[in-house]
Protein backbone atom coordinates (compact mmCIF):
# COMPACT_ATOMS: atom_id res chain seq x y z
CA UNK A 1 0.00 0.00 0.00
CA UNK A 2 1.37 3.39 -1.05
CA UNK A 3 0.73 6.86 0.29
CA UNK A 4 -1.02 8.98 -2.33
CA UNK A 5 1.30 11.92 -1.78
CA UNK A 6 4.33 9.68 -2.33
CA UNK A 7 2.88 8.48 -5.63
CA UNK A 8 2.07 12.02 -6.79
CA UNK A 9 5.54 13.26 -5.84
CA UNK A 10 7.12 10.41 -7.78
CA UNK A 11 5.13 11.31 -10.90
CA UNK A 12 5.93 15.00 -10.52
CA UNK A 13 9.63 14.25 -10.35
CA UNK A 14 9.60 11.62 -13.10
CA UNK A 15 7.78 13.90 -15.56
CA UNK A 16 9.34 17.22 -14.44
CA UNK A 17 5.77 18.47 -14.51
CA UNK A 18 6.42 21.89 -12.98
CA UNK A 19 8.57 23.06 -15.88
CA UNK A 20 5.67 23.01 -18.37
CA UNK A 21 3.34 25.89 -19.14
CA UNK A 22 0.18 24.02 -19.99
CA UNK A 23 -3.48 24.55 -20.87
CA UNK A 24 -4.59 22.64 -17.79
CA UNK A 25 -3.58 21.67 -14.27
CA UNK A 26 -0.98 18.91 -14.15
CA UNK A 27 -0.93 16.70 -11.08
CA UNK A 28 -3.56 15.83 -8.49
CA UNK A 29 -6.86 17.31 -9.70
CA UNK A 30 -9.29 15.64 -7.31
CA UNK A 31 -8.22 14.37 -3.89
CA UNK A 32 -9.43 10.98 -2.69
CA UNK A 33 -8.23 8.43 -0.16
CA UNK A 34 -4.71 8.69 1.23
CA UNK A 35 -3.58 5.11 0.54
CA UNK A 36 -3.30 3.68 -2.95
CA UNK A 37 -3.09 0.04 -3.99
CA UNK A 38 -5.05 0.10 -7.27
CA UNK A 39 -4.41 2.55 -10.12
CA UNK A 40 -6.70 2.61 -13.14
CA UNK A 41 -5.37 4.48 -16.15
CA UNK A 42 -7.00 5.74 -19.33
CA UNK A 43 -6.59 8.46 -21.93
CA UNK A 44 -9.44 10.72 -20.79
CA UNK A 45 -11.30 11.05 -17.49
CA UNK A 46 -14.69 10.48 -19.10
CA UNK A 47 -17.67 9.10 -17.19
CA UNK A 48 -17.20 5.61 -18.66
CA UNK A 49 -13.66 5.44 -17.27
CA UNK A 50 -14.82 6.68 -13.87
CA UNK A 51 -17.59 4.07 -13.79
CA UNK A 52 -14.99 1.39 -14.50
CA UNK A 53 -12.84 2.76 -11.68
CA UNK A 54 -15.77 2.49 -9.27
CA UNK A 55 -16.56 -1.07 -10.38
CA UNK A 56 -12.90 -2.12 -10.06
CA UNK A 57 -12.56 -0.33 -6.71
CA UNK A 58 -9.65 1.80 -7.88
CA UNK A 59 -7.98 4.15 -5.45
CA UNK A 60 -6.62 6.46 -8.12
CA UNK A 61 -7.43 7.25 -11.75
CA UNK A 62 -4.44 8.26 -13.88
CA UNK A 63 -5.15 10.05 -17.19
CA UNK A 64 -3.65 12.17 -19.93
CA UNK A 65 -6.76 14.33 -20.38
CA UNK A 66 -8.16 15.44 -17.05
CA UNK A 67 -10.22 18.50 -16.11
CA UNK A 68 -9.89 22.26 -15.53
CA UNK A 69 -8.80 23.32 -19.01
CA UNK A 70 -8.04 26.94 -19.80
CA UNK A 71 -11.14 28.90 -20.83
CA UNK A 72 -13.60 26.12 -19.92
CA UNK A 73 -16.56 27.02 -17.66
CA UNK A 74 -15.61 26.76 -14.00
CA UNK A 75 -19.06 25.91 -12.62
CA UNK A 76 -19.50 22.32 -11.40
CA UNK A 77 -22.79 21.68 -13.18
CA UNK A 78 -24.23 19.04 -15.49
CA UNK A 79 -21.70 16.58 -16.89
CA UNK A 80 -18.83 18.12 -14.96
CA UNK A 81 -20.73 17.83 -11.68
CA UNK A 82 -21.54 14.16 -12.35
CA UNK A 83 -17.90 13.33 -13.04
CA UNK A 84 -16.55 15.12 -9.97
CA UNK A 85 -19.34 13.68 -7.81
CA UNK A 86 -18.44 10.14 -8.90
CA UNK A 87 -14.87 10.66 -7.74
CA UNK A 88 -15.82 12.32 -4.45
CA UNK A 89 -18.60 9.85 -3.60
CA UNK A 90 -16.16 6.95 -3.94
CA UNK A 91 -13.10 8.72 -2.50
CA UNK A 92 -11.09 8.19 -5.71
CA UNK A 93 -8.08 10.36 -6.59
CA UNK A 94 -7.73 11.84 -10.08
CA UNK A 95 -4.18 12.40 -11.32
CA UNK A 96 -3.66 13.96 -14.77
CA UNK A 97 -0.62 14.86 -16.87
CA UNK A 98 -0.95 16.55 -20.24
CA UNK A 99 2.15 18.09 -21.90
CA UNK A 100 4.59 16.46 -19.45
CA UNK A 101 3.29 13.09 -20.58
CA UNK A 102 3.62 14.01 -24.25
CA UNK A 103 7.22 15.13 -23.96
CA UNK A 104 8.88 12.60 -21.65
CA UNK A 105 11.77 10.74 -23.25
CA UNK A 106 10.93 7.34 -21.75
CA UNK A 107 7.27 7.08 -20.74
CA UNK A 108 5.82 9.85 -22.90
CA UNK A 109 3.30 9.52 -25.69
CA UNK A 110 5.80 10.45 -28.40
CA UNK A 111 8.41 8.09 -27.00
CA UNK A 112 5.98 5.19 -26.76
CA UNK A 113 4.51 5.75 -30.23
CA UNK A 114 7.96 5.92 -31.80
CA UNK A 115 9.09 2.80 -29.97
CA UNK A 116 6.11 0.77 -31.15
CA UNK A 117 6.67 1.83 -34.73
CA UNK A 118 10.43 1.31 -34.71
CA UNK A 119 11.30 4.96 -35.32
CA UNK A 120 14.71 6.14 -34.15
CA UNK A 121 14.43 9.44 -32.28
CA UNK A 122 17.08 12.03 -33.13
CA UNK A 123 15.95 15.42 -31.85
CA UNK A 124 13.07 17.68 -30.87
CA UNK A 125 12.38 20.44 -33.36
CA UNK A 126 10.65 22.81 -30.93
CA UNK A 127 12.57 22.57 -27.65
CA UNK A 128 15.19 20.60 -25.76
CA UNK A 129 14.71 16.82 -25.56
CA UNK A 130 12.40 16.02 -22.68
CA UNK A 131 10.65 19.36 -23.10
CA UNK A 132 9.81 19.36 -26.80
CA UNK A 133 6.63 18.05 -28.38
CA UNK A 134 7.67 17.78 -32.04
CA UNK A 135 9.95 14.80 -32.49
CA UNK A 136 12.10 13.95 -35.50
CA UNK A 137 13.87 10.76 -36.39
CA UNK A 138 14.29 8.03 -38.94
CA UNK A 139 12.29 4.97 -39.90
CA UNK A 140 13.85 1.54 -39.42
CA UNK A 141 14.11 1.22 -43.22
CA UNK A 142 12.97 3.35 -46.16
CA UNK A 143 9.18 3.09 -46.53
CA UNK A 144 6.63 4.00 -49.14
CA UNK A 145 3.72 6.11 -47.92
CA UNK A 146 1.42 3.11 -48.30
CA UNK A 147 3.77 0.97 -46.20
CA UNK A 148 3.94 3.63 -43.48
CA UNK A 149 0.15 3.91 -43.44
CA UNK A 150 -0.09 0.13 -43.17
CA UNK A 151 2.37 0.10 -40.29
CA UNK A 152 0.29 2.67 -38.41
CA UNK A 153 -2.91 0.77 -39.12
CA UNK A 154 -1.48 -2.50 -37.82
CA UNK A 155 0.09 -0.95 -34.73
CA UNK A 156 -2.78 1.33 -33.69
CA UNK A 157 -5.68 -0.82 -34.86
CA UNK A 158 -7.18 1.90 -37.04
CA UNK A 159 -6.51 3.27 -40.52
CA UNK A 160 -4.89 6.71 -40.60
CA UNK A 161 -6.16 9.51 -42.80
CA UNK A 162 -3.46 10.05 -45.42
CA UNK A 163 -2.56 13.15 -47.42
CA UNK A 164 -0.06 12.38 -50.17
CA UNK A 165 2.46 15.05 -51.17
CA UNK A 166 3.48 15.00 -54.82
CA UNK A 167 7.10 14.23 -55.63
CA UNK A 168 7.98 12.61 -52.29
CA UNK A 169 9.07 8.99 -52.70
CA UNK A 170 10.46 6.65 -50.05
CA UNK A 171 10.31 7.95 -46.49
CA UNK A 172 13.35 7.83 -44.23
CA UNK A 173 13.08 11.03 -42.20
CA UNK A 174 9.90 11.32 -40.16
CA UNK A 175 8.46 13.76 -37.64
CA UNK A 176 5.68 13.07 -35.18
CA UNK A 177 3.65 14.56 -32.37
CA UNK A 178 0.71 12.75 -30.81
CA UNK A 179 -2.71 14.32 -30.36
CA UNK A 180 -3.87 17.62 -31.85
CA UNK A 181 -0.59 18.73 -33.39
CA UNK A 182 -1.54 19.14 -37.04
CA UNK A 183 -0.31 22.73 -37.16
CA UNK A 184 3.25 21.60 -36.47
CA UNK A 185 3.44 20.36 -40.05
CA UNK A 186 5.33 23.41 -41.31
CA UNK A 187 7.98 23.04 -38.61
CA UNK A 188 8.25 19.33 -39.42
CA UNK A 189 8.90 20.16 -43.08
CA UNK A 190 11.42 22.86 -42.17
CA UNK A 191 13.23 20.29 -40.06
CA UNK A 192 13.69 18.04 -43.08
CA UNK A 193 10.99 15.43 -42.50
CA UNK A 194 9.46 13.69 -45.51
CA UNK A 195 6.38 12.63 -43.54
CA UNK A 196 4.61 13.95 -40.47
CA UNK A 197 2.36 11.91 -38.19
CA UNK A 198 0.00 13.39 -35.62
CA UNK A 199 -3.41 12.59 -34.22
CA UNK A 200 -5.83 15.07 -35.74
CA UNK A 201 -6.28 16.75 -39.10
CA UNK A 202 -7.84 20.13 -39.96
CA UNK A 203 -9.15 21.33 -43.30
CA UNK A 204 -6.06 23.45 -43.82
CA UNK A 205 -3.69 20.56 -43.15
CA UNK A 206 -4.37 18.96 -46.54
CA UNK A 207 -3.32 22.06 -48.44
CA UNK A 208 -0.28 22.62 -46.25
CA UNK A 209 0.96 19.07 -46.81
CA UNK A 210 0.55 19.23 -50.58
CA UNK A 211 2.09 22.66 -50.98
CA UNK A 212 4.93 22.16 -48.51
CA UNK A 213 5.79 18.78 -50.02
CA UNK A 214 5.44 16.54 -46.96
CA UNK A 215 3.24 13.47 -46.53
CA UNK A 216 0.77 13.77 -43.67
CA UNK A 217 -0.89 11.00 -41.69
CA UNK A 218 -3.58 11.67 -39.08
CA UNK A 219 -3.55 8.54 -36.94
CA UNK A 220 -6.12 9.58 -34.33
CA UNK A 221 -5.86 11.79 -31.25
CA UNK A 222 -6.98 9.02 -28.91
CA UNK A 223 -5.14 6.25 -30.75
CA UNK A 224 -1.77 8.01 -30.65
CA UNK A 225 -2.09 8.93 -26.97
CA UNK A 226 -2.98 5.55 -25.46
CA UNK A 227 0.55 4.55 -24.60
CA UNK A 228 2.16 7.17 -22.37
CA UNK A 229 -0.32 6.78 -19.54
CA UNK A 230 0.08 3.00 -19.76
CA UNK A 231 3.85 3.29 -19.52
CA UNK A 232 3.62 5.63 -16.53
CA UNK A 233 1.17 3.29 -14.80
CA UNK A 234 3.40 0.29 -15.42
CA UNK A 235 6.39 2.21 -14.09
CA UNK A 236 4.48 3.00 -10.90
CA UNK A 237 3.50 -0.66 -10.55
CA UNK A 238 7.09 -1.84 -10.96
CA UNK A 239 8.54 0.85 -8.71
CA UNK A 240 6.04 0.67 -5.85
CA UNK A 241 4.35 -2.73 -6.07
CA UNK A 242 0.87 -1.39 -6.70
CA UNK A 243 -1.68 -2.90 -9.10
CA UNK A 244 -2.15 -1.06 -12.39
CA UNK A 245 -4.79 -1.61 -15.06
CA UNK A 246 -5.32 0.32 -18.29
CA UNK A 247 -8.82 0.66 -19.73
CA UNK A 248 -9.22 1.75 -23.34
CA UNK A 249 -12.53 3.58 -23.76
CA UNK A 250 -13.16 3.50 -27.51
CA UNK A 251 -12.90 6.87 -29.25
CA UNK A 252 -12.76 7.20 -33.06
CA UNK A 253 -11.38 10.75 -32.96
Amino acid sequence: MLQRDTLVAACEQRLAAQQFKDFTLNGLQVEGRERVTRVLSGVTACQALLDEAVAWQADLVLVHHGYFWKNEPVALTGMKKRRIKTLLDHDINLLAYHLPLDAHLEVGNNAELGRRLGWQFERCLDAAPGEGLLWQGTTAAPLSLDALAGQLSTTLGRDPMVVRAPGVDNIERIAWCTGGAQDMIAAAREGGAQAFVSGEISERTTHLARELGIHYLAAGHHATERYGVQALGEWLAAEYGITHRFVDIDNPA
